[in-house]
């Protein structure tokens, strides 16, 4: 069973009276339900105002799947949050990246670029090409499907190049974005994708809900969890594989931690 975590910040829900007609339970609610439809998928939730944004060490380490929903409150997610989602994603837990989280503080440490896009609310139809036809993550979708009103996004993406372009986006305004894209962060799966404007409907969407549900089970990895990380330990001479004699001046002495 793969099991799934979906974060949201849960800010604009309560605050705004569309967002909260459209999802009263949450963006987060809305996502989980559909993967728990799913055969083999089990999603539970978690939001920016729970303790440590509830995402403790050990809620990490029993996700198999992180889902995140950001807009309005990156920069309330606690720094060293961010440090611990970055090293879960390492050490091998998958991490699904939604709408407007590529501007989330864990998508840019993950990808050390600013992910800048242009952009334009004016409830504009969107198409969503699939350019990856037997990927995992497109698998019982059609060549295209539509989005009456969503969010533009537009080129330039500002994050690195791609492992794989899965989805195309266009507009109604003209504008196209690559708005499915797969990365490798140490042992875990990454993807980013577009679709999720909080004031409409995206989530309901059966082929958006479809993506992601695929999405979920291609980032899962079924080894087991690396925890050491972000160790570098030293291996002295007398456990080297084969017999060495130490030789030359050394930076560190015997016992040392070493710097990093």
């Amino acid at each position: 069973m793969i099991r799934a975590t979906v974060w949201n910040e849960n800010v604009h829900e309560q605050t705004n009276e569309i967002v909260a007609q459209i999802y009263p339970d949450g963006i987060h609610a809305c996502i989980a339900e559909a993967l728990n439809q799913a055969v083999g998928v089990t999603a539970t939730t978690a939001t920016l105002h729970e303790p440590e944004h509830g995402l403790t060490a050990a809620r990490l380490a029993e996700t198999d799947v992180l889902l995140w929903w950001g807009h309005c409150a990156h920069g309330d997610v606690d720094d060293a949050v961010v440090e611990r989602v970055a090293e879960a994603v390492w050490g091998g837990m998958g991490l699904i990246l939604l709408h407007s989280s590529h501007f989330s503080k864990i998508f840019k440490r993950l990808m050390g670029t600013p992910c800048t896009v242009t952009w334009r609310e004016a409830g504009e139809r969107e198409r969503l090409w699939v350019t990856a036809r037997h990927h995992p993550i497109t698998a019982g979708l059609p060549d295209h499907f539509e989005l009456e009103h969503e969010e533009m996004y537009g080129e330039p993406f500002g994050v690195p190049e791609p492992l794989e372009t899965v989805f195309i986006s266009w507009f109604q305004g003209g504008e196209v974005f690559r708005s499915g894209l797969t990365y490798k962060r140490g042992a875990g799966n990454v993807f980013y994708f577009r679709p999720g404007h909080e004031t409409y409907p995206t989530f309901h969407d059966a082929n958006v809900q479809q993506v992601l549900i695929n999405a979920t089970r291609w980032a899962s990895n079924a080894a087991a969890r690396i925890t050491n990380v972000t160790e570098a330990p030293n291996t002295p001479v007398d456990r080297a594989l084969e017999p060495l004699a130490e030789r030359g001046a050394k930076l560190h002495r015997a016992g040392d931690d070493g710097f990093r």
